[in-house]
């Protein structure tokens, strides 16, 4: 039985047995509605004030039979609240509050929709990356699970306006639909682009048709795990130096290398100039490729290239090089 019902029981029982009494003791003894309340009171809670007056015969009955049910009723709340405290759920309630706390305070952040698989690898990278993000599952073993490993979360169905709310939509800069079902994603998809229309969307694809479902949806990219796994092989077995190279970039940390990609934004020194020039003002970071505000995206970068303000480069060079370019402090 679930705690409200519980307690709501325990609200029903106290209501009736409180009613009774009146009732009693304004057909036995024929007391004013104040009157019967009062000695009502009195007696189940067995305080032992005076009564309010000389019981008659069938009154004292009545009173016996009401101090044993109100005893009952008082006992039985006493120790449902007793359990409750016991069983944690006052300690579940204090630690929802200050999870709402900490979300409320989250900016720029990630939602992560689904915490299967996919989705435990996606929060695994991103607490690697320092990237600030919230769990959203409907599960109660996904939602455990995300708490024993430190990340914040949000329990309900990801399709809902207001789960997506509480794990801040409105603030965030990015959502990962990544449930096991293509329905739910394509639902979790339509959801997050009605409430934001700016925000930026990847979801996971179980099978071909349902890509073009996401994107229709709202989805700026579409991942299909199978197709990626298997190309993802083929490169290993035909160009094993490059995958470890790239994964090297990706992932690496501190001094080494990095592959990455950076907005151009009002402090980046490489504004207004040409990508021969932009090449010198990363400190030894190389530009690999430009995608202009249009969308277009540039691989085969020409000297005179201009790079604008809202580009964004894909770079490659340590941390310290890429926050010189970024315009970093």
């Amino acid at each position: 039985m679930s705690p409200l019902r519980r307690f709501l029981q325990i609200i029903f029982a106290l209501i009736a047995i409180i009613a009774i009494g009146v009732i009693g003791y304004k057909v036995i003894q024929g007391w004013s509605f104040l009157d019967s309340l009062y000695m009502t009171v009195i007696t189940i809670s067995t305080v032992g004030y005076k009564e309010v007056g000389e019981l008659s015969h069938a009154g004292r009955i009545f009173t016996i039979v009401l101090i044993i049910s109100g005893v009952g009723v008082l006992f039985y709340s006493a120790t449902t609240i007793v359990q409750y405290i016991v069983e944690g759920n006052l300690e579940n309630i204090l630690g929802r509050r200050r999870m709402k706390e900490k979300i409320a305070k989250l900016k720029g952040h990630i939602i992560v929709c689904g915490y299967g698989r996919v989705g435990k690898e996606v929060a695994r990278v991103f607490q690697e990356e320092s990237v600030a993000f919230i769990v959203v599952d409907n599960a109660k073993e996904a939602i455990a699970e995300a708490a024993t490993n430190g990340h914040l979360y949000v329990q309900g169905n990801a399709s809902s306006d207001e789960v997506l709310k509480e794990a801040g939509i409105l603030q965030a800069r990015g959502l990962v639909a990544a449930a096991g079902s293509d329905a739910d994603n394509v639902f979790i998809t339509l959801s997050a682009r009605g409430l934001r229309s700016d925000i930026f969307i990847t979801a996971r694809a179980n099978a071909h048709e349902s890509e073009f479902k996401l994107k229709r949806a709202g989805a700026d990219r579409t991942i299909y795990p199978h197709v990626l796994g298997g190309r993802r092989l083929a490169m290993l077995a035909l160009r094993p130096l490059v995958v470890d190279f790239i994964d090297t970039a990706l992932e690496s940390r501190g001094k080494e290398l990095v592959l990455e990609n950076i907005g151009v934004g009002p402090g980046s020194p490489v504004v207004g100039k040409t990508c021969k020039e932009g090449q010198r003002c990363g400190n030894g970071a190389v530009i690999l490729a430009v995608r202009k505000k249009d969308g277009t995206l540039f691989t085969s970068l020409s000297d005179e290239m201009l790079l604008e303000l809202g580009d964004q480069l894909v770079v490659i060079g340590n941390r310290e090089q890429l926050r010189d370019l970024e315009g970093s402090s």
